[in-house]
């Protein structure tokens, strides 16, 4: 293995359990105002003949009752069931009032509970509870962590850790003052990788690489300020970084890409070992991850896997974070013949960049390479403390996000949810109890 080692990311095994407090569990967050949006599910059955549908939308029109969703599923006796999402809730005038006209009309009529489904945010300010529920142990470092010796490095992480704990909705991001060392070390990182991006980086990583250099001053000569990536991010595809003191679990990682927002660390690895790291933090998330949400076709590609992690089963988390892995930290994309990273992963560690992309030696076979390809990338494992023996490589990235959303679209789903960017709400279209 190269000194640099594998690049520790955001997504992996480990997030399959969250470690969520006790006592905030037992105390559900509020809901904004904003996504409290009434549902109301109703199974309908009817005589399976010509025009018998129209009078039962005619009813919902006559009342003024908005259809979210409809579903048809044959029953026996030459009946449909027809699964009716609509806007509104029992008690309701005009609700009670198309419930008892849909009686005469239909053999049978159910008013459905509430689909349960695993707890997910609803608006922004609700991943300010996810954010807390990091899964390593913060400032109490493992024994074989270059810093755990290190009593100045662990005080200067419980610092920055503070700084993420602390930052809540709607705050900017908060600036932190790096220090002589730090700024050697991110200097050091850069360095090594900047040569090798030139080479095997794909073209949108180098020209929004220059991008944030004219307009934030991102570059080699001292670490960036995440708010000010932030902020560019936001301006040109409306994503953005969120403070976050350590690794999340899938489910929570997953789902804060459906607003747009990446968790990002803020603290920087041991300047013993500038060249590795064993977990995420300033020269990964801002050197392999941001770069990339800057451009369209990736950052709807990213919020396609938040949006259907969504309430999903954990089953489906996994295969999500898979994808997650193989694409946005691993992904390679195809450019006149030649192999070109576009994963964070990739793009953050010297070693696995160039085991990745350059050519194998005659004496080694190099890594397994597959067209890209959601379902297949959701049943591939993978190791992650060593380079990955498997890649996959899209023909573009326009190519990698309909794929994506094909995909998404294929797999059974609680509900349909949409993002509205405007309200930083998740709509639904069906009523669902979060647990």
């Amino acid at each position: 293995m190269s000194k640099d080692g594998p690049s520790a990311t955001g997504v992996g095994p480990q997030g399959a359990v969250s470690l969520r407090d006790p006592a905030a569990a037992e105390v559900p967050p509020r809901t904004p105002a904003s996504v409290r949006e009434p549902r109301l599910s109703l199974l309908l059955q009817l005589r399976d003949e010509p025009g018998a549908l129209l009078p039962v939308l005619n009813v919902f029109a006559a009342h003024g009752v908005n259809l979210t969703q409809i579903e048809s599923r044959p029953a026996q006796d030459e009946r449909f069931d027809f699964y009716v999402n609509c806007a509104g809730e029992r008690g309701q005038a005009d609700v009670e009032q198309a419930i008892d006209a849909l009686g005469a009309l239909t053999d049978r009529l159910m008013v459905l509970d509430h689909r349960e489904v695993p707890w997910f945010p609803r608006h922004a300010s609700e991943l300010d509870r996810m954010a807390a529920n990091v899964l390593d142990a913060g400032t109490d470092l493992t024994a074989d962590h270059p810093g755990f010796h290190d009593r100045a490095y662990r005080e200067r992480r419980a610092h920055i850790d503070q700084l993420a704990r602390e930052h809540r909705y709607g705050d900017p991001v908060p600036l932190v003052s790096y220090t002589a060392a730090e700024q050697d070390t991110w200097r050091q990182v850069y360095a090594r990788l900047h040569d090798l991006h030139l080479r095997y980086a794909c073209r949108e990583y180098l020209h929004i690489a220059e991008e944030l250099r004219r307009h934030t001053g991102f570059g080699g000569a001292e670490i960036p300020q995440a708010r000010a990536v932030s902020d560019y991010l936001q301006s040109v595809t409306g994503f953005r970084l969120r403070p976050v003191a350590g690794l999340l679990s899938s489910r929570d990682f997953l789902n804060a890409l459906a607003f747009r927002v990446f968790f990002s660390t803020q603290y920087i690895r041991h300047h013993s070992k500038p060249l590795y790291t064993p977990e995420p933090d300033i020269c990964h998330e801002l050197i392999g991850h941001a770069p990339m949400f800057a451009d369209p076709a990736f950052a709807d590609f990213s919020q396609e896997i938040g949006l259907a992690s969504l309430g999903a089963s954990d089953a489906e988390i996994e295969r999500l974070a898979r994808c997650y892995w193989h694409s946005v930290e691993f992904g390679l994309v195809e450019e006149e013949g030649a192999r070109k990273a576009y994963g964070a992963g990739l793009l953050s560690s010297f070693g696995e960049l160039a085991h990745a992309c350059a050519r194998p030696s005659p004496a080694d076979s190099g890594p397994e390479f597959q067209p890209w390809d959601p379902a297949a990338a959701a049943v591939q494992d993978y190791p992650i403390t060593d380079y990955q023996p498997l890649y996959f490589v899209a023909t573009s990235l326009r190519d990698a996000r309909a794929q994506m959303r094909s995909y998404c679209e294929s797999r059974p789903r609680p509900f349909y949810a949409r993002h509205n960017p405007v309200t930083g709400a998740i709509w639904v279209d069906r009523a669902v109890r979060r647990q």
